[in-house]
């Protein structure tokens, strides 16, 4: 019995040969996306001097100023040290500062500096191009409905599927 392969392109190597019923599947299709949006990310990024994780705590504390490291490490998606690094890194850069003591039990709130906020304005819009860039081909409806069943599977993931995320339109 022959096994049909799908070919899939990846952004900065080889195309890759898979099954195609194994391509087809959800996981496949999500894993492709995402490793697509990453190569556009750190390519957008690099000219900035961030890395996608330095972007995130810098997006993150434009929107939550204070947050710890370990909020911050959590709406990364990166580990506590991997987080530690990357603050290290942005405040050597002069783009957050930390406070030297903790206003609360240990965790030391972090903010953006004045270079910090210029420098996410610039990485705010470089990731804007990016994803209009990955949404082009989609009717502005389309791309709602992504976004939707996108947090909808998250949230089953999750565990926190609600009956509002669940409901499906046609």
């Amino acid at each position: 019995m022959m096994m049909r392969r799908t070919t899939l392109l990846r952004p900065s190597a080889r195309p890759l040969l898979i099954p195609s019923r194994i391509a087809a599947r959800m996981p496949s299709r999500c894993l492709q996306a995402a490793a697509a949006l990453r190569t556009a990310m750190d390519a957008g990024l690099r000219p900035l001097g961030l890395s996608v994780p330095q972007y995130a705590c810098l997006e993150l504390l434009g929107q939550r100023p204070g947050l710890s490291a370990a909020e911050l490490a959590r709406g990364a998606f990166v580990t506590r040290q991997s987080m530690h690094a990357v603050l290290l890194g942005l405040e050597e850069r002069g783009l957050l500062a930390r406070a030297t003591t903790a206003t609360q039990g240990r965790a030391l709130p972090t903010e953006l500096t004045d270079a910090g906020r210029r420098v996410l304005a610039r990485a705010s819009q470089t990731v804007a191009a990016i994803e209009r860039r990955m949404t082009q081909a989609l009717p502005p409806a389309a791309q709602q409905r992504l976004r939707a069943d996108l947090a909808a599977c998250a949230a089953a993931l999750s565990g926190t599927l609600t009956e509002s995320s669940h409901r499906i339109s046609h």
